[in-house]
């Protein structure tokens, strides 16, 4: 029985859906990482785009919003069609590196060399979660992965709840200010997003164990892209209220 992960891309009925077949060429690690380095080469290329237009002067906000949108619908059919992973994660990851370049040079604006202290902190958070599970010190077992689930879909559901909210003009205490509680808050969601690194990697090592199709590959890029793209955001809002408390 392959493993429940947290993030909601990657769970037990996506190797269902993909159909095991003994005669496709397998799924295998190796491949899954070099999915996630094309995907991250593609996504910080577009931001680079966005990011450049931002500081010579051009209107990014077409990008922010577009990219944002576009994303979101390819993350929901790659998420029910993951057969559709090899043509659309690739799209996915431009959308969102348009959006993130928007958003990031936004805060470099507002606060210089945010953006670099955010990538750099994602990318030692994502390593050391690695080096944790490879090492065993965390382990992806049943009851860790349901309370990771829990409570990323708790996040999920609250960021949505402050996104109608703010239709009528009415916004969640705390979520976005710089108090010591809306600190602690981030902290913790960013601490929640990075634990979905386990349950990904356990994801990609069992479907690779169990011979998952070679278009799997993909989707376990995808599914390590959203987690990054996540725990980066969450990064930079945090360091934002931080630094707006100087």
């Amino acid at each position: 029985m392959i493993g429940r992960s947290g993030n909601p891309t990657l769970n037990d009925n996506t190797f269902e859906q993909s159909g095991f077949n003994s005669a496709q060429e397998p799924m295998t690690i190796g491949g899954t990482v070099n999915k996630a380095f094309m995907t991250l080469a593609l996504l910080v290329a577009a931001a680079i785009v966005s990011w450049t237009m931002y500081f010579n002067g051009y209107s990014v906000v077409s990008y922010a919003y577009g990219g944002a949108i576009v994303g979101f619908i390819l993350a929901l059919i790659i998420s029910f069609k993951p057969t559709a992973a090899p043509y659309l994660v690739p799209i996915y990851a431009i959308a969102e590196g348009l959006f993130l370049g928007a958003l990031s040079a936004n805060f470099e604006s507002l606060y210089y060399g945010i953006t670099m202290q955010a990538a750099l902190l994602t990318m030692c958070v994502f390593i050391g979660m690695l080096v944790a599970y490879k090492t065993g010190m965390i382990k992806a077992t049943e009851n860790f992965k349901l309370g990771v689930f829990a409570a990323t879909a708790g996040i999920a559901l609250v960021y949505l709840l402050s996104f109608v909210l703010g239709f009528f003009g009415v916004t969640v205490p705390y979520l976005h200010e710089n108090s010591l509680i809306g600190i602690g808050i981030s902290v913790v969601i960013v601490i929640i997003a990075a634990l979905n690194f386990v349950l990904d990697f356990d994801f990609i090592e069992n479907g690779a164990q169990q011979g998952a199709p070679k278009y799997m590959e993909w989707y376990g890029a995808f599914g390590l892209m959203v987690t990054l793209v996540w725990l980066y955001i969450e990064i930079i809002r945090l360091l934002a209220k931080l630094r707006s408390r100087d």
